[in-house]
């Protein structure tokens, strides 16, 4: 059998790792470093600085409600593709899949659009007093509108791989549809999910395009972390941006890490799946 030569394997890796150095490893050491160039006690100042601790306070607000919002639906969705055939299957498919296709801020002024002031709905909103643009709702929508792939997207390959067998077994047996699902389909896919909800979080938390467009920029009020981190660095406040950034960064990092050992825990049980189906 023909080997590549050796010199070739060395020179891949190493341009890989060149790249990664300069444009990964280098900017996240600036991001560190440049947070505590003035020391811990400022560093903490500006994490606790009020208009940045609300910030961060709103972030995981969103958060916590998009998430489980987006694991209910990416669930639901998962499950009505992998376990069923039905008429328009393959546009659900491709409308799962939109927001990966659609810039964040195209989603944002689409909610304008809709809720604004001007738009298809604002005129009967401002008669019955609500408010959606400019205001927490439109920010959890367009937070909704970028992260709701992430969670269907790891269930649906898992879920078409692991079959119906099992939950066919468990009807047979006279179990019903809710309990069939909490004993049988949600233990089979726990690791699936969990990887969707963290990255649905990373993504929501650090989300900034759609969220700038319809959140009016209301220092305290509607401003979340990486809005807050803009606001500083234009107002040439840097080493409190970068040590917001750093907020941001640690979780990216942290997300990093979990994601790592659930894809292990995600390839055994395919390979698991694997198994059973050859035995």
């Amino acid at each position: 059998m023909r080997r590549e030569p050796r010199w070739l394997k060395y020179a891949l890796i190493g341009v890989s790792l060149l790249f990664l150095a300069i444009f990964i490893a280098l900017p996240l050491f600036t991001i560190f470093q440049q947070a505590f160039s003035k020391g811990f006690a400022f560093y903490k100042d500006a994490i606790l600085e009020n208009e940045t601790f609300e910030a961060i306070k709103l972030s995981v607000l969103i958060a916590a409600i998009v998430v489980p919002l987006n694991a209910f639906f990416g669930v639901m969705a998962a499950w009505a593709i992998a376990k069923f055939e039905f008429f328009g299957k393959n546009v659900l498919i491709t409308l799962i899949e939109l927001p990966f296709s659609v810039s964040p801020i195209i989603a944002g002024l689409i909610y304008v659009l809709l809720f604004g002031a001007h738009g298809w709905f604002g005129e009967w909103l401002m008669e019955h007093e609500i408010r959606i643009v400019f205001a927490l709702p439109g920010m959890i929508l367009a937070t909704a509108f970028v992260t709701f792939p992430f969670v269907a997207r790891e269930l649906i390959p898992l879920m078409q791989e692991l079959g119906k067998d099992d939950e066919e077994a468990s009807l047979t047996l006279g179990a019903g549809g809710i309990y069939t699902f909490w004993r049988v389909t949600l233990p089979n896919i726990k690791w699936g999910l969990l990887y969707g909800v963290i990255l649905t979080n990373a993504r929501a938390m650090g989300e900034f395009g759609a969220v700038a467009v319809v959140s009016g920029l209301q220092r305290g009020v509607t401003i979340t972390t990486p809005l807050q981190i803009e606001i500083l660095y234009n107002e040439y406040q840097l080493t409190a941006a970068f040590a917001v950034a750093s907020i941001l960064t640690f979780l990216a990092l942290l997300t990093l890490a979990v994601k790592s050992v659930i894809e292990r825990f995600i390839a055994l049980q395919r390979k698991e799946v694997v198994f059973k189906e050859t035995k």
